[in-house]
């Protein structure tokens, strides 16, 4: 039996966004110019799928409409399940915790999941993240206040950022809204 995915493709003033929901839960939530990164996942995921385009499924697209348009609390709880890893899941739950407003270090997060080492699988999980900006992966900078890498691009990233509140200098955050010690 094919699983029903419903899509909305949300237009946002950093590009287009494609949305994904399967039974009440958003399962994925990409820019819809990199259409072979979330069909690569969809696959993986869901390997007899159906999509179907449907106008705000579950209220989700509103909300998407409302953060973009300064309700950045919107996303805030908003059931998403991003079918990865008992390791990622984790990563991306603790992503969650993470306020608007403020950013925190690959390493900081590695220490909150309990192993100061495993920055590079944070990193790693992060990158895989198939739900942004409700799952703000946004929010992780390097260790120095950089921004590094964003599946969606650094100009991305830096406008999602400024867009939350953090303020952003020659590609790095000002530290006196960061959640790591400086």
């Amino acid at each position: 039996m094919s699983t029903t995915i419903l899509t909305d493709h949300v237009e946002t003033p950093i590009g287009p966004m494609i949305l994904m929901v399967e039974d009440d839960v958003m399962i994925g939530l990409e820019f819809d110019d990199q259409p072979e990164r979330y069909m690569k996942d969809i696959r993986r995921r869901h390997p007899d799928h159906v999509m179907r385009e449907t106008a705000n499924p579950c209220g989700f697209s509103d909300h998407l409409r409302a953060y973009y348009g300064g309700d950045v609390a919107a996303v805030d709880g908003l059931p998403a399940k991003g079918g990865g890893t008992p390791f990622q899941e984790r990563v991306w739950a603790e992503l969650r915790r993470i306020p608007v407003g403020t950013t925190i270090s690959y390493g900081e997060l590695a220490v909150r999941l309990g192993d100061k080492n495993a920055m590079r699988a944070v990193g790693l999980a992060n990158g895989r993240n198939p739900i942004s900006v409700v799952v703000p992966c946004h929010r992780v900078i390097g260790s120095d206040g950089t921004l590094t890498g964003y599946g969606g691009g650094l100009p991305r990233k830096t406008w999602l950022l400024n867009h939350e509140g953090v303020p952003i200098r020659n590609g790095r955050v000002d530290r006196q809204n960061d959640l790591f010690d400086a």
